[in-house]
């Protein structure tokens, strides 16, 4: 069965931990590259992940004819020109999320990949993840009757000054690092976009990057609020609430691989005995992400997660900051 062959832009943690580990199980999927800024971190890298060849510099690596497509897990503000950089070297690129900071960039992404004729998408794994997939179905059947309410949370806890998140130059802070994966799924349930936002957001007095938000969006048919923070004890939940029924998304963003995903779903009881509980088989939303996008390239089928999306995704975070720098609801 035929591979996409892969190239990693960056020795970033999350790629060597946490993706490319997962891409090296696929299916359809083969990393057979990794660059760094520096040659010694790309050969340790390389040897850590079992990686067969390595650059000292993203641009020798986009130049290898060798390889089909790109992930690009650089920090938040180089997504947009090193994915340019690499569809113009004829890669089809894989960009984490968030695509963007602001508008432009991705509209000049969106150029750059129809002139290129190549496939690009954002790396919001979850959409791979059976969990969602299967929420999404719940939704659309009735089964929750009028979806009405989406209510989240996500956080972690790092004060670490030196950490990309906390950069705010770089695009660090809760809201660009954590904030877009509510912000997605909302848009994703609700299959529509914000009509107006409001928000609260508090500020590291050191890093200043937004360490505690909270969100209001409304929908056309319905509502939904939010809490992300950098600074509290890691937690996520995500509840979605219908005319009929109620879905409990258990780990709704850092799916676990070692063990089966869950959802809960009930008709407004408070019994425990009265909740449905739907198990996933164990599997890795990070491998099933890279599988997605290779048979979107193998099958020159849609990708999951568009660039499209991705700009309006981006566009509602803007709008987010705005609201709460100016203290009012921001209209789309």
């Amino acid at each position: 069965m035929k591979k996409i062959r892969y190239g990693v832009l960056s020795s970033a943690k999350i790629g060597i931990q946490k993706v490319i580990p997962a891409m090296q199980r696929g299916l359809l999927s083969e990393v057979t590259a990794i660059s760094s800024r520096s040659l010694e971190k790309a050969r340790q890298a390389a040897r850590q992940c079992g990686i067969e060849k390595f650059y000292g510099s993203y641009e020798a690596m986009l130049a290898d004819p060798d390889i089909d497509a790109v992930y690009n897990p650089l920090p938040n503000h180089l997504h947009c020109p090193w994915s340019i950089k690499a569809m113009e070297a004829g890669k089809h690129v894989l960009c984490e999320k968030p695509l963007g900071l602001n508008s432009s960039e991705i509209e000049a992404l969106i150029r750059t990949r129809d002139r290129c004729s190549v496939k690009a998408a954002e790396a919001f794994m979850i959409k791979s993840s059976p969990q969602w997939q299967a929420a999404r179905s719940k939704v659309r059947s009735g089964e929750l009757g009028e979806l009405r309410m989406i209510q989240g949370f996500f956080s972690y806890h790092n004060i670490d000054p030196q950490n990309i998140r906390n950069i705010a130059e770089v695009g660090g802070g809760a809201m660009w690092d954590i904030g877009c994966y509510p912000v997605t799924v909302c848009r994703y349930l609700f299959e529509d976009e914000p009509r107006r936002v409001a928000a609260l957001l508090e500020f590291d007095p050191v890093m200043q990057t937004d360490r505690l938000g909270s969100v209001i969006m409304e929908f056309g048919s319905g509502q939904a609020h939010f809490g992300v923070s950098t600074q509290l004890v890691p937690y996520q939940r995500v509840n979605i609430l219908g005319s009929k029924g109620r879905l409990e998304v258990v780990i709704p963003f850092n799916a676990p691989n070692d063990r089966p995903c869950i959802i809960r779903q009930d008709s407004g009881t408070l019994i425990e005995e009265e909740i449905t509980t739907y198990s996933f088989d164990t599997m890795d939303q990070y491998t099933l992400q890279a599988d997605d996008f290779s048979r979107a390239i193998l099958e020159n089928g849609p990708v999951k997660s568009t660039l499209e999306d991705g700009l309006k995704n981006t566009r509602v975070i803007r709008a987010i900051f705005a609201a709460a720098r100016e203290n009012c609801w921001i209209t789309l």
